[in-house]
């Protein structure tokens, strides 16, 4: 599978808790399947204008955050890029646990394939 006609920036937390590392893998793992490119969150909220102008010409823009306080997308929002769907890793049964950084392979598997689904109508 691959990326629709037009462009999908993938924007991943990578937060300090397991649930910000399972954001990051999931986009890491969407981005090696075709079906987006993952951008730099941390050149959003450098306000590097080059990063900025490249998000906002996407077609699509997904953020995964890993909880509810939503870094990813208010970063997104705060540049002025709109994001097309939001993904809490949290709102899946996975309980965050701060500076803990073992990612269960089937907590991950349960947000790719979250994700997938909502992204078959982007």
């Amino acid at each position: 599978m691959t990326d629709k006609p037009g462009r999908t920036a993938i924007f991943p937390c990578s937060g300090g808790s397991n649930c910000g590392q399972i954001a990051n893998e999931v986009g890491i793992k969407l981005t090696e399947d075709g079906l987006g490119n993952m951008g730099c969150l941390g050149g959003i909220g450098a306000h590097d204008e080059k990063m900025i102008d490249g998000a906002k010409t996407a077609d699509r823009v997904l953020a995964i955050d890993g909880c509810a306080v939503a870094c990813a997308k208010k970063t997104l929002e705060h540049a002025g890029i709109s994001v097309t769907q939001w993904i809490c890793v949290t709102d899946y049964g996975i309980k965050k646990t701060p500076n803990k950084f073992e990612i269960k392979r089937e907590e991950m598997e349960r947000v790719i394939v979250k994700t997938r689904e909502k992204m078959s109508w982007m």
